[in-house]
This record gives C-alpha cells, sequence and structure tokens, in this order.
C-alpha cells in the first residue's frame, strides 16, 4: 500500500475500492454527499483514506446491506461515534441478520428437499406441484415480512414435528365440519358454530408467538387467506369456492360474537 508512514497506512481511492468491494464512482459519489470523504490530499490533491476512514466505510457499507437508504446512513452515522460498543453493535446486527437470512434459505433448502424426495421415488412432480410451491412461496414472502417469517418458523421449531402434523388432522376435521354449516347454512350465531370457531382460533393461535407481534402474524395470516382462498385451496382437498364461502361464514361469525 502507498502513502504508509511511520504510524498508519493511507489508501488511494483506487486502492480503497479494491480492497472493500466499492466502486470508485461510489466512492466518489459519497464524498460527494458529505457520507465519506477521505481525511487526507497529497501535495497535488489525491486523496488518502485513513484507518478512521476505512471503518466508516464499513459502517456506511454494513448499513446499506442491512437495508437503510443512504439518507438514514447518514442520519445514523451523525448521531453515532466511532467507537468500541457502536462497532459491536453494529456487527451484532449485521450477525443477527445473516442469522435471519440463514434460515429463511434453509425453509427453501426444506421445500426443494420435498420435490427432491419425490424424484427420488421415481415420480416426478408435475408442473401444477411446480407452480403451486412458487405460488405458494410467492404468496407467504409478500405477506408477511422477513422478521414475520422467522417468528413464524421459530415458532413451528418450538412445536415440533410431531404436533404440527396432530394440528394438521385436527384443521382438516375443522373444515369438514364447517363446510357443512356452510352447506346447511346455519345461523353464525348457532353455539354449535361459535364452539368450532373458537377451536379453529385457538388451533391457529398456536403456531403464532406470544403477544404484539403474535397478533401482527395472526391478522396477516387471516388476511393472506382471504386475499389467495384460490391459489392455496391448489394443495388442498377443497375446491377454492369452498375455501372462500369458508372464509366468508368464518369472517361472519366472528362479527356475529
Amino acid at each position: 500500500m502507498i502513502g504508509k508512514d511511520a504510524t498508519a497506512r493511507r489508501w488511494s481511492i483506487g486502492e480503497l475500492a479494491q480492497a472493500s468491494g466499492a466502486t470508485v464512482r461510489a466512492l466518489y459519489h459519497y464524498d460527494e454527499i458529505g457520507l465519506l470523504s477521505a481525511s487526507e490530499r497529497t501535495a497535488s490533491g489525491h486523496r488518502r483514506y485513513t484507518e478512521d476512514d476505512l471503518r466508516r466505510l464499513y459502517r456506511v457499507r454494513a448499513l446499506r446491506a442491512l437495508g437503510f437508504s443512504l439518507e438514514e446512513v447518514a442520519e445514523a452515522l451523525a448521531g453515532s461515534s466511532d467507537d468500541l460498543l457502536t462497532m459491536r453493535e453494529l456487527l451484532a446486527t449485521q450477525l443477527a441478520a445473516l442469522k435471519q437470512q440463514a434460515m429463511r434459505i434453509h425453509r427453501l433448502e426444506q421445500q426443494l428437499g420435498g420435490l427432491l424426495r419425490q424424484l427420488d421415488d421415481a415420480s416426478m412432480p408435475d408442473p401444477d406441484q411446480f407452480m403451486t410451491t412458487l405460488e405458494m412461496i410467492s404468496v407467504f414472502e409478500t405477506s408477511f415480512t422477513p422478521e414475520q417469517q422467522d417468528q413464524l418458523a421459530a415458532r413451528r421449531a418450538e412445536l415440533g414435528p410431531e404436533a404440527i402434523e396432530e394440528a394438521k388432522t385436527r384443521w382438516a376435521g375443522l373444515v369438514e365440519q364447517l363446510l357443512g354449516h356452510v352447506q346447511d347454512d346455519t345461523p353464525v350465531t348457532d353455539p354449535q358454530v361459535q364452539d368450532l370457531l373458537r377451536r379453529w382460533e385457538e388451533l391457529g393461535a398456536a403456531f403464532h408467538a406470544q403477544g404484539a407481534a403474535g397478533e401482527q402474524t395472526k391478522a396477516v395470516a387471516q388476511q393472506m387467506w382471504q386475499g389467495n382462498s384460490a391459489e392455496i385451496s391448489r394443495r388442498l382437498p377443497w375446491t377454492a369456492d369452498q375455501m372462500a364461502s369458508l372464509v366468508a361464514y368464518l369472517e361472519r361469525a366472528r362479527q356475529a360474537r
């Protein structure tokens, strides 16, 4: 590295770009908007970045990777100092974000693993299965935030596979009973219907966290069912019309309490 004196290293803009993975254009832009300026200049006016500048660049890029806009990065850096505690907090936040990303990747691996197991059994998943998988991934990811997806995944992990399978069986039984009432046009105020609604909601609540976070994911799940019943029903033994009628019936039952 050039510009090395007796106490610390210095980097030219090209060297800093190559070492950090940022482009020279980005570094020029950071300078123009006051986000990161070289602390020193040579006699001929060339930028020289110091170790302090390098740490600031790391913080800029780390915050950008966490989804901050350049304006938000500037505000965050203006209100914090370059010390051990601040850097540790940033690194801890980065690590947590990477763990969340790893969990999402793991869930996708499980989904793909199901298709692969079917292939291993010498059975090619048909196009509808692939399309349904893609649709469900899309519905899930566009309905829940990454944080909410992680909360739901953590809750499923706490329940365990046996409890989840038992819940699926109970849920299917509730669907059949409720569809019978839908077909018979049973009044939603009927005690049996209200009891089935209570059991339905208790069963669903088991898959959500406690407190405000769980209430938010439950609300999103309900909206997802209401807005995507056709796509969801493709993976179920009931038709889209049946599921749409069931969702509407449950909503009327809730309002009748």
